[in-house]
């Protein structure tokens, strides 16, 4: 048979199973989120539900029963909030989908560089870039200067944010994205929102970039223009 990687026919069988996948995950977590809902939603009592619209015995005109408002107003809002939670569960599972098939890592992986990057205050797009850029999502991968994991973080940075941090428990995936999504957030912070700067010295160390600022030197090394090449986020949420 022939080999039909590579060619049209081939990216187009590779395109509609992605295809199938995204849809397939949005229809189970669409289900999933119906499900949540309908088991615990709180069944509406027969009074609520039957109960008339009083009048008043010598007007005949209508009266508002405010207990009954307010037991229906609180019961609105719930559904409220949970038809919000269950679309912004829909929404994480979509870009969940959408990096795994990008950048061709497994669903778990993606999930937890997602969710640590959002929550450290890291724009997971810019996240994703560096962790693909730092180690290629390899979370064993180790730098000949002793970098350690997917954020090629150093030893001696890390007992800064974990105290008495190993060099092996820096392959655990979760603490190395922590540690390095949470040094280049300071570093953020400690450059005034530059977003480009704080990646050279995350890349370079602060003593090399200070020291060609100290000199008049442009401190890029192409570092960062790589890692931002096409990007238009802020690098940082919340």
């Amino acid at each position: 048979m022939k080999n039909l990687r590579g060619t049209y026919v081939h990216r187009g069988d590779a395109h509609r199973r992605r295809t199938r996948i995204r849809q397939t995950v949005l229809v189970v977590s669409f289900f999933s989120a119906s499900a949540f809902l309908l088991g615990n939603r709180k069944p509406v009592s027969q009074d609520a539900i039957a109960a008339p619209v009083p009048s008043h015995p010598s007007t005949g005109a209508f009266r508002i029963n405010l207990s009954t408002d307010r037991s229906l107003a609180a019961q609105l809002d719930s559904t409220r909030g949970e038809l919000d939670l269950a679309h912004m569960q829909l929404e994480r599972a979509n870009k969940i989908i959408g990096y795994s098939t990008q950048y061709r890592i497994r669903a778990d992986l993606a999930t937890t560089i997602l969710d640590i990057a959002s929550a450290e205050g890291i724009d997971p797009e810019l996240a994703f870039r560096l962790v693909k850029l730092e180690s290629d999502f390899n979370p064993r991968a180790t730098s000949p200067v002793g970098a350690i994991g997917l954020t090629q973080v150093m030893p001696a940075t890390a007992r800064y944010y974990v105290k008495g941090i190993t060099a092996e428990g820096l392959y655990d995936p979760a603490t190395n994205l922590r540690v390095g999504f949470r040094y280049l957030r300071g570093l953020v912070k400690e450059y005034h929102n530059d977003m480009n700067l704080a990646l050279l010295v995350y890349n370079r160390g602060p003593v090399a970039v200070e020291k060609a600022r100290a000199e008049g030197d442009n401190p890029s090394n192409g570092y960062d223009r790589i890692l931002t090449r096409g990007y238009r986020g802020k690098g940082t949420v919340n």
